[in-house]
This record gives C-alpha cells, structure tokens and sequence, in this order.
C-alpha cells in the first residue's frame, strides 16, 4: 500500500499546470506553489482551462502511478470547499482519492 502524501501530489500538479497557463496564454502575477489559486473568485483558470488541467492531471497520475481516476465527479463538485480552489486543495482531494483506490 502506497500512502500518496499531498506535498507529492502537489509536485505532480505544479508542472502540469504550468503548461496548462503556458497553453493558455495566462502570465499569473503571482508565485506558482500550493498555495496558488486556480479557480474561482482569485483564480487564474477559466472553466475551459479548468477542465484541461483535470484532464492532464488525471493523465498524470496514470503515467506516473498506473491507475484512473476521475477528479471531476459528483464527490468533487458537492463539496462546501472545492477541492479546484487551489494547487494544494487538488492535491489533498487526489491524495484521498488515490488512498481510498490503494485500499
């Protein structure tokens, strides 16, 4: 059993968001890190540029970790806090679904 720790998944998500701002055009004033915001009121992605980092993101995570899961599902989407408000609230949100999959 693999324990998929945040501050990891983080390191995972951070060159793929790169190259989703990088596709998009998108110049963020602000440090990309855990911290950064993706969407919502301080975010920086659209809902287009949203859904490709979820996409590359889930193909990430086969490439490097060999599994399929789905981010943006019904779990994700009626959470009070969104787990796409940030880098590091994706990370956590991925960690439990990849901990719950590793079971």
């Amino acid at each position: 059993m693999t324990d998929f720790a945040v501050p990891e998944l983080v390191g995972l998500i951070l060159p793929v968001l790169q190259e989703t701002l990088r596709d998009s055009d998108s110049e963020p004033l602000e440090p990309i890190d855990g911290s950064f915001a993706l969407y919502g009121k301080k975010g920086v992605l659209d809902s287009l540029g949203l859904v490709n980092l979820i996409v590359a993101v889930e193909q990430a995570v086969e490439d490097k970790f060999g599994c399929s899961i789905t981010l943006a599902d019904e779990r994700a989407l009626s959470q009070e806090d969104s787990p796409f408000a940030t880098v590091k609230s994706l990370a956590a949100y991925l960690s439990v679904l990849l901990n719950e999959q590793d079971q």
